[in-house]
């Protein structure tokens, strides 16, 4: 090989063992470590390059080793081995290992201690405040809205007009309404007049023949008497007798035809007069209806707009008979009337003691009135029932119908049982997870708990905690997979 031009520097130097020995070679004869010299030759280019060269002063010879192959096969096997086995127990191991419990803030949770004494089962709703007497102001018949003359939220009479409507059909009506009632009233008058006469003209007849059948009896009793003393013959005084009974049966009959003939004028009479009845009647409905255009508050109370979904009424509006037109109540009476959700009203019933909450505090009231369960609707509507509750003593400053209120029922009170605050999640009679603290505090286990009887805020337990274990109450349905949690 060609470096150019050199210079070279001839070096001689002795040789350790360690080099001797790590090129596997053996000196004969000389087992010295230093016993082995060389000649290195320093040749020094231009460039700046430094090229060795390493001449032995001595000869070497090479040794065979024995079995070298199979003891680096062997090596390697025992190492491939240790290497797997060592890659298997840290994999077995890792998956042992229980994975870290999550961090949760313990600010962010709600946490209680598991008591046992007294407990009061309730059940809560929310409602509002209605009035005990109400009526809705209807309207009688079609009409048109023509003026307002009270508003929602004004105090009003019994006789107060609220409104005015017109409908000049009904005007119609009630003027030809009023003329047949007189015309009807008028064949009546006559009738009875006609009769009246009819009567006279009979009774007349009547005593006619009556005075002619005394004339015939008294000449009949005088012939009897004349012939008795022969001054008569006796077929004169019997012509003179039956002439007297034939006008005796004519006067028993007109008498009987005057008395059915009364009786007939009389239900002649009854007839017309119903008809005349009929059309007084029709005249009154149709007056009391255009009266009835004066809308009137109908009793003492409070004007209020009409509930949803009714609309309020405008001037100029046309209306039907039956539709809504205002709401009057009576403000010093209310109730309560409270949704319950179905599952939790089974075990109310009629005269269960109650608080309202109005949320009225002040003026030397806390806001709460005392009262009781009323009524209990059967029907069950979004998922609630409605419970009324009827209110003691003196409303709150600032009560007033449709007010929201907060209602509390209480069911019963029990004695002596182990309870806890009610979970997010925690229904009576169930089973369900909580996270129970450890003594320490810093971290919760999942345990199964099994509850009872429920209230509003507390819950009673059967199974699973004791008295002085602390819970999180709070809703931990992202920790569904976890059975331990750290608290931090």
């Amino acid at each position: 090989m060609n470096y150019g031009p050199t210079v070279d520097l001839c070096v001689i130097a002795p040789i350790p063992r360690r080099h001797i020995l790590s090129h596997k070679r053996t000196q004969p004869g000389h087992p010295n470590l230093f016993g082995a010299y060389g000649v290195i030759v320093l040749q020094l280019s231009r460039n700046g390059r430094r090229h060795a060269i390493f001449i032995s002063g001595k000869a070497y010879m090479d040794i065979a080793r024995k079995n070298v192959g199979r003891r680096k096969l062997i090596r390697w096997i025992v190492t491939g081995v240790l290497t797997l086995g060592a890659v298997t127990g840290i994999s077995f191991g890792v998956r042992r290992l229980k994975p870290a419990a999550p961090g949760v803030d313990m600010s962010t949770l709600w946490p209680d201690t598991v008591r046992r004494g007294p407990m009061v089962r309730e059940v809560n709703g929310l409602g509002t405040l209605v009035p005990e007497d109400t009526m809705l102001i209807t309207a009688m018949t079609d009409a048109r809205i023509e003026r307002i003359l009270i508003r929602p939220g004004t105090p009003v009479r019994a006789d107060s007009v609220v409104m005015i409507m017109t409908s000049p059909e009904l005007d119609t009506l009630l003027l030809s309404a009023q003329y047949t009632l007189k015309a009807s009233q008028a064949d009546y008058d006559n009738l009875k007049v006609t009769l009246q006469k009819g009567l006279l003209d009979m009774q007349s007849k009547a005593a006619e023949v009556g005075a002619d059948y005394q004339n015939a009896k008294l000449q009949a009793d005088r012939d009897a008497k004349l012939a008795k003393d022969g001054l008569v013959s006796d077929i004169d005084a019997k012509i003179s007798a039956t002439k007297a009974e034939q006008l005796f049966e004519q006067s028993q009959i007109e008498k009987k035809r005057l008395e059915i003939n009364s009786q007939a004028d009389q239900a002649q009479l009854a007839a017309a007069k119903v008809k005349v009845d009929q059309l007084q009647g029709e005249y009154d409905l149709k007056k009391s209806q255009v009266d009835e255009l004066k809308v009137r508050a109908g009793f003492d109370g409070m004007l209020e707009a009409l509930p949803a979904p009714l609309t309020q009424v405008e001037e100029g509006q046309k209306v039907t008979a039956g539709s809504p037109l205002g709401k009057v109540a009576q403000p010093s009476h209310l109730k309560a009337e409270l949704k319950i959700p179905e599952t939790q009203a089974r075990d109310i019933t009629i005269g269960l003691p109650a608080v309202i909450d109005t949320r009225l505090a002040g003026g030397g009231s806390n806001g709460l009135i005392d009262g009781h369960v009323s009524r209990i609707d059967n029907s069950v509507i979004n998922g609630t029932i409605t419970v009324d509750v009827a209110l003691k003593g003196a409303l709150p400053l600032g009560a007033r119908p449709d007010l929201s209120v907060d209602g509390t029922i209480q069911l019963e009170k029990l004695n002596d049982v182990l309870y806890v605050g009610r979970p997010a999640y925690g229904q009576e009679n169930s089973t369900v997870q909580l996270f129970k603290l450890e003594p320490d505090g810093r971290y919760a286990n999942k345990v199964k708990v099994t509850f009872g009887r429920s209230s509003v805020n507390t819950i009673e337990v059967k199974d699973g905690l004791r008295v002085g274990d602390r819970v999180i109450l709070s809703d931990m349905s992202n920790y569904d997979n976890t059975d331990r949690i750290k608290l931090n």
